[in-house]
C-alpha cells in the first residue's frame, strides 16, 4: 500500500527578489509566502527548511506514539520540537543536520522505554530514512 502525497511551489521573479507560494494537496497549506526574504531576513511567511522541520518533527512523533503502543502504552503526551540546520556548502546550501527534541511521557512508562522506543522512532520514521544528513534525539521523560 502506497500512499502519495503532493505539494506545490510556484516562484515569481529570480534571486532575491523573487517571490514565492507554496501549498500542499490537503489545502493545510495554501498559497503561503517564501522566498529569500523569509528563508533569510525573517520576513512573514514559511520556508523549505521550516517545513522540513514540521514535517520530521510530526513523523518522528507519530512513529514514537506506535512505538509506545506497541509496547502496551495507550495514554500519555509526546511534545517534539525540530530545527533544521542549514549552511553553505560551496556556491550553494546544504541542510547539514535535523535535530529533534522530544519530551514526553504517560502511563506506566518508564525512563528507558521512553528512549529506547524514541531512539528507534528516530532511526525508522519515515522522513529520518528520506533526510540523508545527520539527526540527533534528545529526550526529556517526564514520567
Amino acid at each position: 500500500m502506497a500512499n502519495i502525497s503532493g505539494g506545490s511551489a510556484k516562484y515569481e521573479g529570480f534571486g532575491k527578489d523573487g517571490k514565492g507560494h507554496v501549498s500542499t494537496e490537503s489545502g493545510a497549506l495554501d498559497n503561503q509566502p517564501y522566498g529569500f526574504n523569509t528563508r533569510f531576513e525573517d520576513a512573514p511567511g514559511t520556508n523549505p527548511e521550516e517545513l522540513i522541520a514540521a514535517a520530521h518533527a510530526s513523523c518522528f512523533t507519530m512513529a514514537l506514539a506506535f512505538q509506545l503502543a506497541d509496547k502496551g502504552h495507550s495514554d500519555g503526551t509526546i511534545e517534539t520540537t525540530c530545527k533544521v540546520t542549514l549552511e553553505k556548502d560551496g556556491d550553494g546550501f546544504r541542510v547539514s543536520k535535523s535535530a529533534l527534541s522530544v519530551k514526553g511521557g504517560g502511563d506506566g512508562l518508564d525512563k528507558a522505554t521512553f528512549e529506547e522506543c524514541a531512539k528507534t522512532a528516530k532511526d525508522n520514521c519515515p522522513l529520518s530514512k528520506l533526510l540523508d544528513t545527520q539527526i540527533t534525539l534528545e529526550t526529556e521523560f517526564t514520567g
